[in-house]
């Protein structure tokens, strides 16, 4: 094979695209897209996505042999439905994808993220070895071996310490993941990877200009996910959040308010009777353009709900001050990320106190930027570089 060089480097050993493997699910793949960002490789990356099979067959897949993967692997979604920009998650139409191109355009890297991602992710480690480097984002579940590395916030690993195995009955403790400390090809994070980098912010900043700028400050955004498995919670948080903003609301220029598509209905009717007519609050409906890169940006401080790992990693990347509500209903390893991030300083107890006029500050949250260098240290030791 002729030996091709571009500024003194094999050409063959340089990464110029990425494949990202979704699952539909946005806070997943906005990980493995934050990550590309960071990388460098923004716009020179295609999306594939899985369809996710009934029954929740992926719940065991990944336990399976590779040599049985494809055997039992959900078909790749049609492209009825999807958007133009998104292909078929085909493991086999990647790989090869990967070998036929590595001597002109060189390696492929591949990053996905989330359970439903695996069979593919790994299927294509399995057949193209030598083209391509697979990222994992989100313990796996499975054998670790089967990624060129796995990117993983550290209370994925709550189970192995004293108190995560204390809360195991002896009988389960086997069955219990991850099974041993992280190797060498696991990195750790403390929270989710995501796409609010400064670029992302100040071109948000520009964008939502008009509408934020003019605003009285200090701007307090409200961020409301859902309950979940490991932080559950009801109406009373509700009730206790709108109580808790009408007390600091004095300290405030304005406030906005944004839900999830996890938040329940009776959850939000709660916050919407109690603000509809306050001039000085405002309640995003759902219409038009999502305000959340916006608001990032822009704000002055933040409350969020403790169940959303990315809403609050995003936030805590800002440096600005972030209040959590409900921390006290998160147990296991939900409990373990608000622990590590009160210890960092990064979070606060919204209490209903608080003057939003006063600022503090911590050093910001920075895993996306760390784990991507720690990709680039990962590559270089296969003699690749991006």
């Amino acid at each position: 094979m002729a030996e091709m060089f571009q500024g003194g480097v094999h050409r063959a050993s340089r990464i110029r695209r990425a494949v990202v493997i979704g699952n539909g699910f946005a806070g997943a793949e906005n990980q493995s897209i934050g990550l590309v960002r960071a990388l460098g490789l923004w716009g020179r990356q295609s999306l594939h996505r899985v369809t996710r099979p009934r029954g929740g067959i992926n719940e065991w897949l990944h336990w399976l042999p590779l040599s049985l993967h494809r055997k039992f692997m959900p078909l790749p979604a049609k492209r009825t439905g999807l958007s133009s920009d998104v292909l078929e998650a085909d493991a086999k139409q990647i790989a090869e994808m990967a070998r036929q191109t590595f001597d002109i355009d060189g390696p492929l890297l591949v990053v996905a993220s989330g359970r439903d991602t695996i069979p593919v992710s790994s299927a294509i480690k399995h057949l193209a070895p030598e083209n391509v480097f697979v990222v994992q984002i989100q313990h796996p579940r499975s054998h670790l071996n089967r990624f060129d590395l796995v990117i993983t916030p550290r209370h994925d690993y709550y189970p192995l310490t004293p108190e995560g195995q204390g809360q195991i009955p002896w009988f389960l403790q086997r069955w219990i993941t991850p099974c041993e400390p992280p190797g060498s090809n696991v990195v750790l994070t403390v929270g989710a990877l995501h796409q609010a980098d400064f670029t992302a912010l100040r071109n948000a900043a520009s964008s939502w200009h008009a509408e934020l700028a003019p605003l009285p400050r200090p701007l307090l955004v409200v961020n409301i996910g859902g309950p979940a498995r490991n932080c559950s919670y009801g109406v009373d948080l509700g009730k206790r959040l709108a109580a808790m903003l009408q007390n600091v609301l004095w300290s405030c220029g304005c406030v906005r308010i944004s839900f999830s598509r996890r938040t329940p209905a009776k959850l939000s009717r709660i916050l919407m009777k109690e603000f509809s007519t306050n001039p000085k609050v405002y309640i995003w409906d759902g219409e038009g353009r999502n305000p959340h890169m916006g608001h990032l940006a822009c704000a002055d401080a933040f409350v969020i709900t403790a169940d959303s790992v990315s809403m609050l990693s995003e936030a805590c990347s800002t440096g600005k001050p972030v209040y959590v509500i409900g921390a006290e209903h998160c147990t296991w390893k939900f409990a373990d990320f608000q622990n590590s991030l009160q210890e960092r300083g990064v979070v606060r107890p919204f209490t209903g106190k608080e003057d939003m006029i006063k600022f503090w500050s911590y050093t910001p949250l920075n895993d996306t930027a760390e784990a991507a260098s720690r990709v680039k240290m990962a590559l270089a030791e296969r003699g690749w570089s991006i």
